[in-house]
């Protein structure tokens, strides 16, 4: 095979507030012969998610931080170009951590084969990827959602939120959405089928919500943080869960989070708040790819990408639009 030339994105500085394109160098390196157990991918889509924001940052966290000089760390799915793994060949459709780059060479193990006959690749990166594997785990297990539970997610257009209010109303509880913007909260209530969503730009939060939980918040999972945190925590209900899977509202904050004020609550109404991450579940994926996979063949479940199409070398300004929030649904990166 001719020596191919690899276009890849590299974490040059640790960014202060939203990442700019000074932050991170743009190489290109010849791509190097494979080892034993090696497979290398063609990277044909890469997974924008809020906590690559976190990554960026040094200190201690669920995952090591990226190393200045290191390729930005991203999920990818893309085809095999060649493998020295007897598990993989050329042709074979495959995600895994493949960093900001065209190309990629990952040990076998730590690659995934996908059939991408009746799912498109790009809902790997979604619906049965990361953002489908935390709706999941963190809404059932986390949560302990119960039927007749009432459920609030925020973030609710977005990766993961989209599709907790979705397994909220499989399970026999009412969804209520917080996103922003009127067309959101449309795409929010008219396709993805929850019972009600807030607009958290135009609107009153903890008067609707109010009006829309007259019995509390049952579950109340958590993509955003900050302001909207409050609010919920004022509403739990007795008994009450609150599962913490990200702030996004805070990531690029340059004067620290922005912790909960009224965190009594959970004491007053014997309540509890619990953080997770979804590699806890690894182990278990399987049964939340069958039983997701099931309810979108029947029809239950919807998952949607919102697919950009550009250059490795728009990275950055491409990030940009998941932090501005420009998605419907699970943000991906198509390198064009």
């Amino acid at each position: 095979m001719p020596q191919l030339q690899n276009r890849q994105v590299k974490l040059a500085a640790r960014p202060v507030g939203n990442p700019k394109r000074e932050d991170f160098s743009f190489e290109t390196a010849q791509v190097a012969p494979l080892e034993d157990g090696e497979v290398l991918v063609r990277v044909s889509h890469l997974s924008l998610d809020p906590a690559m924001r976190g990554w960026m940052n040094a200190g201690r966290s669920y995952i090591p931080p990226v190393e200045l000089g290191e390729v930005m760390r991203a999920g990818g799915a893309g085809e095999v170009v060649e493998s020295r793994h007897d598990a993989f060949r050329p042709g074979d459709q495959v995600t895994g951590i493949t960093g900001v780059q065209q190309y990629a060479a990952i040990k076998g193990e730590r690659l995934q084969k996908v059939d991408t006959a009746r799912v498109p690749l790009e809902s790997y990166l979604g619906g049965l990827g990361m953002p489908g594997m935390t709706a999941y785990f963190g809404l059932l297990d986390v949560c302990a959602m119960k039927e007749g539970d009432t459920v609030v997610v925020s973030g609710a257009a977005g990766a993961v939120g989209s599709i907790v209010g979705q397994l909220a109303r499989i399970k026999g509880g009412r969804a209520i959405g917080i996103a922003g913007g009127a067309d959101k909260c449309r795409f929010v209530v008219e396709e993805l089928g929850f019972d009600a969503c807030v607009d958290y730009k135009s609107e009153d939060v903890a008067k609707r919500l109010r009006e829309l939980c007259p019995d509390r918040i049952n579950v109340y999972f958590d993509n955003v943080g900050g302001e909207i945190l409050d609010i919920c925590l004022a509403q739990i209900a007795f008994h009450g869960r609150i599962g913490i899977c990200g702030a996004i509202s805070q990531y690029n904050s340059t004067t620290g989070f922005r912790g909960p004020a009224n965190y009594m609550s959970l004491l007053v109404n014997r309540a509890r708040m619990e953080g997770f991450v979804v590699f806890d579940f690894a182990k278990r994926y399987g049964e939340a790819v069958a039983a997701m996979a099931g309810w979108m063949a029947e029809g239950k479940l919807k998952v949607k990408e919102h697919v950009v199409e550009a250059p490795v070398d728009q990275f950055v300004e491409t990030l940009g639009k998941l932090f501005a929030g420009e998605n419907l649904g699970k943000m991906v990166m198509k390198i064009g």
